[in-house]
This record gives structure tokens, C-alpha cells and sequence, in this order.
């Protein structure tokens, strides 16, 4: 599966009033998240109803686009339009103002706005194999200075100067500029033989490790080889463009070779309102290798590197696209050991009569092919869109997450992988071959 890129972006044509979230902790506090496919998924707690949000500092307003089968009573409701990225161009939706928001223990705001999207499509938890509720973007970060660690999966948000200040003596500080409600930096970019210090969105919703815009970018050439691919999904729907590599990214002095490169074509971005000079994203394959800092007040970002700093740039070799598209009642063989019988006179059961077996009836989760590119390996072994996946390497899927299924096709070149699949009823076992159809040449 290609890691689902989350770009929602929010556009309004009215402006309000929002004081934002406050620390009720003298110091800090700490709230733990969920690290799935390179996004943050943190616990948002609306008008006393428990839900879970993307962390995303590409979008300006808070999003809520499903409730699953929970009711949250939301106060001052009134209708509105949205655009986005995608290609058509308005969906319909609502506003609600003055809501009580609570994250963690000591995170709140008393007085929150949340936007509603009332089509049921917009809607990415199949991709992520976890129920999502929504997004919370700029009002999350415009207040205190934030601290997200992807090895520990904690967040912690400062409101004491002198802890605080302890605490960034060990990071390289960047500046940043809040425009629109969202963090841009300058950045290098190296596509083949020149650096551009090129002006990108600093998005945590964004999985991959860099978009770019072709359009946007003087005298664009795509690196070879590259593919057509399926990006991700906008509010106003999918999003299509090319992959590659490019020869390098600078933050500084931290440099990354051969990060992957996702170019959204014209029609995805035409109706998006782009700050002066933006040329793209740097998302969250980037982003991950650093415990960040934002520092919306003071305009700054501060990185600090990780374990994960010297990872490869992986790929999904397999030109599979998996969503989870369920949950299903699943028998498993259970056995029970049963006391040993006294010895007496006449018993003659053995210790193997003695153990029971039963079927143990347990709901898992169901996942199906949603795409297989053209060309690609799975598209050569001949799987194809809507077959159900039964086992990979001879595991059931059925006990996996959707991480790990992802994991499987990000092996190196030459990788073997058995896949058993359900087509109409009939069960049909396909070998792939994994390559990686983007390999850096210069």
C-alpha cells in the first residue's frame, strides 16, 4: 500500500475569534499518540465524547468528517462551503462554534470551532486501520511552543520559559514564517546537479518526505525513471501524479540522500490558494528522523536528530494499494488441557484423549486490494482491485495491522512474497516479486 498522503487543506471566506487552548499544568504536559504509516493520531476528547484526531500543521481548522457510531452534541451550527485539494471544487459542510475541547489531561480550549464535512467519502480510516474522527491543525499549535518525539510517540507542550529553555539547548533552531496559519521554511532542494533554496510547507499530515509542484517550479524537469501514481486523497478527491527520487534534501546542515519525491499533477492543485513562492511540502518521512519542535509564537522550528535519522528511503516495491475495508468473525483452533485423571483400576484414557479442542470465534480486521498500478508486480502476478487478502507469506492478515501489511512490500529489491487472495468466491495464490521502480539515476 502507498502511504496514504493526508494533504486537506481549508479555505474560508469569513474570519473569527478563537482564544485557543491553555495548560491547566504550571510546566508542561504530555500526551501520547499514535505513530501509523508516518502520521501522528492523537485522543481528542469533544464535548465529553472520545475520539481521534490527526495531528496535522497543514491545515488551519480543526475537521471533523466521521463519528463512527458515537453522538456528539455540537453547539452553534450554521452551513458553509470548503475547497481543497482535489478536483472539483466546493463540498458542503458546517461550522460549530464554542465547543470544549480536551487533550490529555491539562490541553484544553473552551471556546473551539469545529468544521463538519457531511460527504461520508472524506473519510481515510480504511487506509490507516484505526477509527479516525478528524483533524486538528493550526489552533493546536498557535499558543505554546510543541514537542513531538516519534521514538518515545509523546508530545509534550511547554508553559514554563526555564524548562523550556533547558530543554532547546540540544536542538538546531530554524526560522519559519505562520502564514495562512501554517509553518513554511526555506529548504534545499537538489533535484539532479543544482540546490534551490526552495519555500515548502512544514506538514505533518503529509507521510512522504517531500512534495513538489511542477508548475510552480522554473524550468522543471522529472527525474527518470518515475511513475504515475495515486498521491492520496484532498477534500475534493484524489489525488494523482508522479513519483521519484531526487538527488537531495538540505535542512541546514542535516542532508538526505535520494529522499523520495511525490509531483502532484495540474488539476489536483488548481484550486488551491498557495502562499507567495510555495514550491511544495516537507512531510513526515522527513520529519520523523527529528525530535521537532514548533515554536509557532516565535516563529521558529527546532530539530534534534533521532535513530531514525539515517534510515533508507523505502518504497512500496509492490504497486499494491491495501485498505481495510472491515471487520469479520474468525474461528481460531483453541486447545484446552484438561487435569490428569486419577489412577485407578481400569482407566484407560490417554494424556491425548484428555485435551479438548474448541473454535474460538474473534473479530479481526479484513483488508482489500483498493489499486494495483500498472506495470507494477502485483499487476504482473495478476492481482487486481477488489481481491480480499487472506495471508501474505502464509500469515492470515486477519492478525496483522495494517503497518505491518505495509511493512511486507517495503523489502528490498528481488523479495519474494506469497499472497493468498479471495476473487468471487474463489481462493487464488500469487507470488511478487518486489522492484523498485524508482531507483535513483543520474
Amino acid at each position: 500500500m502507498k502511504f496514504l498522503t493526508i494533504l486537506f487543506l481549508l479555505f474560508y471566506t469569513f474570519s473569527f475569534g478563537q482564544n485557543g487552548f491553555e495548560i491547566s499544568n504550571p510546566k508542561k504536559t504530555v500526551i501520547p499518540f499514535k505513530l501509523i504509516n508516518n502520521l501522528v493520531f492523537i485522543p481528542v476528547n469533544i464535548n465529553g465524547v472520545d475520539l481521534t484526531f490527526l495531528l496535522d500543521s497543514g491545515v488551519s481548522e480543526t475537521i471533523l468528517f466521521s463519528l463512527e457510531d458515537k453522538e456528539v452534541n455540537f453547539n452553534e451550527v450554521e452551513k458553509i462551503k470548503f475547497s481543497g485539494l482535489g478536483e472539483s471544487l466546493d463540498i458542503e459542510g458546517l461550522k460549530s462554534e464554542n465547543n470544549i475541547i480536551n487533550i490529555g489531561k491539562d490541553y484544553k480550549d473552551y471556546q473551539h470551532t469545529v468544521f463538519i464535512i457531511l460527504d461520508e467519502r472524506i473519510n481515510f480510516s480504511s487506509h490507516v486501520g484505526i477509527p479516525i474522527n478528524g483533524i486538528i491543525g493550526y489552533h493546536f499549535f498557535k499558543n505554546h511552543r510543541i514537542e513531538i518525539n516519534f521514538t518515545s510517540k509523546k508530545i509534550t507542550i511547554y508553559n514554563e520559559e526555564k524548562i523550556f529553555n533547558n530543554r532547546q539547548k540540544r536542538f538546531t533552531e530554524f526560522p519559519i514564517t505562520i502564514e495562512g496559519n501554517k509553518p513554511y521554511m526555506m529548504v534545499d532542494v537538489e533535484m539532479a546537479d543544482k540546490k534551490a533554496n526552495s519555500k515548502l510547507l512544514v506538514d505533518l499530515g503529509n507521510s512522504d518526505a517531500v512534495w513538489l509542484f511542477p508548475k510552480l517550479i522554473e524550468n522543471f524537469e522529472y527525474n527518470r525513471p518515475n511513475i504515475d501514481d495515486y498521491l492520496g486523497r484532498g477534500f475534493n478527491g484524489d489525488v494523482f501524479g508522479k513519483r521519484s527520487r531526487i538527488r537531495g534534501l538540505s535542512l541546514g546542515d542535516f542532508t538526505f540522500d535520494q529522499p523520495l519525491a511525490a509531483m502532484p499533477d495540474e488539476y489536483s492543485i488548481q484550486h488551491l490558494r498557495l502562499v507567495p513562492n510555495r514550491k511544495g511540502s516537507i512531510g513526515n518521512e522527513i520529519l520523523k528522523r527529528f525530535t521537532v519542535i514548533f515554536d509557532y509564537p516565535h516563529q521558529k522550528l527546532l530539530l534534534k536528530k533521532n535513530k531514525n535519522y539515517n534510515d533508507p528511503f523505502l518504497f512500496n516495491n509492490s504497486g499494491l494499494d491495501v485498505q481495510q475495508t472491515g471487520m469479520t468473525w474468525q474461528k481460531d483452533l483453541v486447545t484446552i488441557e484438561t487435569k490428569k485423571s486419577a489412577n485407578f483400576p481400569g482407566n484407560t484414557e490417554t494424556q491425548e484423549q484428555r485435551e479438548r479442542f474448541q473454535y474460538n470465534f474473534s473479530l479481526k480486521p479484513t483488508f482489500t486490494v483498493a489499486g494495483c498500478r500498472k506495470d507494477s508486480p502485483c499487476y504482473i502476478a495478476g492481482i487486481r482491485k477488489n481481491d480480499q487478502l487472506i495471508s501474505i507469506n502464509k500469515k492470515p492478515v486477519g492478525n496483522m495491522t495494517m503497518q505491518k501489511i505495509n511493512n511486507y512490500f517495503k523489502e528490498e529489491d528481488g523479495t519474494k512474497i506469497q499472497l493468498e487472495v479471495e476473487r468471487n468466491e474463489q481462493v487464488l495464490n500469487f507470488i511478487i516479486t518486489l522492484v523498485d521502480p524508482i531507483p535513483y539515476q543520474k
